[in-house]
């Protein structure tokens, strides 16, 4: 609504509405004009009904009508004037209502103003301190965010050196296991090499027996020639049993090794984690032992 409005045009409006036939109000005025404020219409036309006193009594100034006549229109401008004043009075008191509600409007306005720019302060310095919180909280989450990356990169270093031990332990067991199958291979050949020898004594040792014996029934009047043969037949094949319990004996001994490298894997295969170095030549006890 449009500020200061010029007087004269809230003259015009308050005589258009009295030319109506119409009490000049706040309302009808401001409805004439199309603009105005309440307040700036009410004092302009507070002195528009001052100035209507002045106006009609400058119009009663009536020269060269009778006596009788001029009385009689003086007597009526009176009478108007005084309507003019009755209804001024009460527009006036009409005015001063419209002013006075407006003005408890005004102050009820100003109040609830004024309650809520309190409220928006304390909206906003809520919403201070929340941001502030939220802040705090990102800073803690940031940190926390790089304690976690930190552990995480932890975690994939152990992970990769895990991963290590594990393929150097399956390598360790696959040389184990190669180790096994070799020694397994030569113990083997040498448990059929050892059956085949002891086999060999035997038949020896039955042939000298049977060559003995017929020797024996061939030579029964040599006795003592035949008593010498037999001891020395004795003795070989006492030298045969020996040799042949000396087979036996590293025979067990490849079969003992072998199984204690079978121990050995199934260990390795129990605790996969530990580090084992190959232990390389795994063969030369036998060997050793052979050459005995």
């Amino acid at each position: 609504m449009a500020v200061g409005v010029p007087e004269n045009e809230v003259f015009a409006a308050a005589d258009a509405v009295l030319a109506r036939g119409e009490r000049p109000t706040v309302e009808r005025v401001r409805l004439e004009l199309g603009r105005g404020s309440p307040a700036r219409v009410g004092n302009l036309l507070d002195q528009w009904w001052e100035q209507l006193a002045g106006r009609l009594r400058a119009e009663s100034r009536l020269p060269g009508l009778p006596a009788e006549v001029a009385q009689a229109f003086v007597a009526v401008w009176q009478q108007a004037i005084h309507s003019a004043q009755g209804v001024a009075e009460r527009a006036l008191i009409e005015q001063r209502q419209v002013l006075a509600s407006e003005r408890e409007r005004a102050a009820a306005v100003e109040e609830q103003a004024r309650q809520d720019a309190a409220r928006f302060r304390q909206q906003a310095a809520e919403a201070v301190a929340a941001r502030q919180a939220v802040e705090l909280r990102l800073i803690d989450l940031e940190l926390l965010l790089a304690q976690r990356q930190t552990q995480v990169e932890d975690l994939q270093q152990q992970r990769e050196g895990l991963l290590l031990e594990r393929l150097e332990t399956q390598q360790h067991n696959q040389a184990l296991q190669q180790d096994l199958q070799e020694t397994r291979r030569r113990g083997e050949q040498e448990r059929v090499a050892q059956e085949n020898y002891v086999r060999g004594v035997e038949d020896r040792a039955h042939r000298e027996v049977d060559r003995a014996r017929e020797e024996g029934k061939a030579v029964t009047g040599q006795f003592k020639e035949a008593g010498r043969q037999v001891e020395q037949l004795q003795r070989r094949l006492e030298s045969v049993q020996a040799e042949l319990s000396q087979s036996q004996q590293r025979a067990a001994a490849q079969h003992a090794r072998a199984d204690t490298l079978e121990e050995q894997l199934k260990q390795v295969r129990e605790a996969p984690t530990a580090k084992r170095k190959p232990r390389k030549g795994k063969a030369v006890p036998m060997q050793a032992a052979d050459g005995q």
